[in-house]
Parts: structure tokens; C-alpha cells; sequence
């Protein structure tokens, strides 16, 4: 093989390489964080997270496991808000059945969620809540 053929061969097969590794990394959320929740009513909060909107990532809350006092449960009310001076800005409510909400990508600042009402039951307790941003 002619070394000019070869010089070009093995650019090739560094630029292969190279666009291999970049196409196998993944594109992680900024944030996430695990929990739980017991006897949660209307108005409860989860911890605050910040977001400083580095990504394209959409704000998501997973619920699994979710139960009622009485053992009726049927879904959430879950509302996110911004935690800014003044009154806080909602950016609506989600029905959740025990599943993903998802609210989009939002803009850097402070979030949190809260359980706006439950039905099925007057406390809620969910095993498992994810939340990603």
C-alpha cells in the first residue's frame, strides 16, 4: 500500500473512532435527585432543587408505589412552581397516577413540587419519587 494511501486510511480510522466515542456518550440531566413521601396532604412540598438550565433536559417528577390512608389511591395533583421573591410562579398542574409528569425544559432558578390534592384518599405515601431537571 502506497504511504500516502495509508496516511489517509488511518485518519479515517481515528476520525471513526473518535465520532464513536462521541455518538456513545449519553446525554445526562443536569440534576436529579431521589425521595420518598409519607402522610403528604394538599399544600405538602418536596426540598427545593436548582436548575441552572444548562441542558435541554425537561423537568420531570416519577412517582412508584403510590398508596392512600386509605389504600384507595387514585392520582395526584402535582403542580410545579419557581421559587421567586414574591408570590411563586406556577407552571401548572399534572394529573399523575402513579407515573411521570413532565413540565418541560425550564430556566435556571429554584423549583419545587407540590401535591395540590389527591383522590382516592385524604394523605398520600409514594415508595419511590424521582425527580429529574
Amino acid at each position: 500500500m502506497h504511504a500516502k494511501n495509508r496516511t489517509l486510511l488511518r485518519g479515517v480510522l481515528v476520525t471513526a473512532v473518535l465520532l464513536g466515542f462521541t455518538a456513545a456518550t449519553p446525554a445526562l440531566a443536569e440534576g436529579s435527585w431521589t425521595s420518598h413521601i409519607s402522610k403528604w396532604g394538599p399544600g405538602s412540598e418536596s426540598r427545593r432543587w436548582a436548575d441552572s438550565d444548562r441542558d435541554d433536559t425537561v423537568t420531570t417528577v416519577a412517582l412508584q408505589g403510590c398508596n392512600t390512608d386509605t389504600n384507595d389511591f387514585r392520582n395526584a395533583d402535582l403542580a410545579l412552581f419557581k421559587d421567586v421573591f414574591g408570590p411563586d410562579k406556577s407552571y401548572g398542574y399534572r394529573l399523575n397516577h402513579c407515573n411521570t409528569s413532565a413540565w418541560g425544559d425550564q430556566s435556571a432558578g429554584d423549583y419545587y413540587f407540590a401535591l395540590e390534592g389527591v383522590r382516592g384518599g385524604g394523605q398520600l405515601w409514594v415508595d419511590t419519587v424521582s425527580t429529574r431537571y
